[in-house]
C-alpha cells in the first residue's frame, strides 16, 4: 500500500483511502491513513455507516484525529450483499447527513452525540459524496444540501466523463445558492479501456460515461493512453 501511495507523492494533494468498497474486506482504512500520515502523504478517510454503530463512528474519528488525518469523507455505504456465507450484518445505526452532523458537533461543539463534552476536538475537514446528474426541471438537490447544513465542508462526486452533465449540474447547484457553500471536486479518473468504461458505467451507481467515451476508447490505438 505504501508502495502504491508514494508513486502519488508530488503528483496529487491527497489520497482517498475507501472504507470497505463493494462490502468487502479490506485494510483497515482507519490504519492506512495513519501510516500515510507517517509516510508524509495526505489521506481522505471514508468512513461508511454500514459496519459500525455510532460509539464505534465516533471513536474512530478521534482515533482518526490522534493519528493527524484531517479529512474525512462521510458515506454511507454500499450494502452488504456479497455471497459471502454466513452474509455480513449491515449496521447503519447513522447515516451519512447524521454522521456528518455529529462529527461537526464533534469538532465545533466540543461534544460527543450524546452531549458528553471532550477536551480535544477532532480538527477534521468534513466532506459529502452526492451525484453529478443532469438535472430534470423540477430537479432541487435536496440531499447535498442538508448534507451542507448537517457540516459538510466538501463534496465529491461519483465519476462523470460527461462536462455538459457538470455543467448543467453545477448551475443548478449555484441557481440554488449551495456552490459557494460547499467546495466541489467532481469525480473523474484515468479509463484502462473501453470494456473497463462500460463496466463502470453498467455496474457502478451513479457514474455517468458517454457512449461518445467508450466509442473513442474502443477506436484507438492505445487505448490505456488514451483513457489517461
Amino acid at each position: 500500500m505504501l508502495e502504491r501511495a508514494e508513486t502519488l507523492r508530488g503528483v496529487v494533494d491527497a489520497v482517498n483511502l475507501t472504507d470497505g468498497p463493494r462490502a468487502l474486506v479490506h485494510l483497515s482504512a482507519l490504519a492506512a491513513a495513519g501510516l500515510l500520515v507517517g509516510a508524509g502523504i495526505e489521506p481522505v478517510l471514508q468512513f461508511t455507516c454500514r459496519d459500525r454503530n455510532r460509539i464505534a463512528l465516533q471513536s474512530d474519528l478521534l482515533g482518526a484525529a490522534a493519528l493527524g488525518v484531517r479529512n474525512i469523507l462521510v458515506l454511507t455505504g454500499d450494502r452488504p450483499d456479497t455471497g459471502e456465507i454466513p452474509p455480513p450484518k449491515p449496521v447503519f445505526d447513522m447515516d451519512s447527513r447524521e454522521l456528518i452532523h455529529v462529527a461537526a458537533k464533534m469538532r465545533d461543539g466540543l461534544a460527543l452525540a450524546s452531549g458528553r463534552e471532550i477536551v480535544a476536538p477532532p480538527e477534521v475537514f468534513i466532506g459529502a459524496a452526492d451525484l453529478p446528474i443532469d438535472p430534470p426541471p423540477d430537479w432541487q438537490p435536496t440531499s447535498l444540501i442538508q448534507k451542507v447544513e448537517a457540516g459538510a465542508q466538501f463534496a465529491q462526486t461519483q465519476l462523470c466523463f460527461d462536462i455538459e452533465v457538470v455543467r448543467r449540474y453545477m448551475a443548478r447547484l449555484v441557481d440554488n445558492g449551495i456552490a459557494d457553500r460547499v467546495f466541489m471536486m467532481i469525480g473523474i479518473g484515468p479509463l484502462a479501456s473501453a470494456r473497463s468504461a462500460r463496466w463502470m458505467r453498467d455496474n457502478l451507481f451513479g457514474v455517468i460515461v458517454p457512449d461518445a467515451v467508450i466509442t473513442r476508447m474502443d477506436q484507438a490505438a492505445d487505448p490505456k493512453a488514451e483513457g489517461g
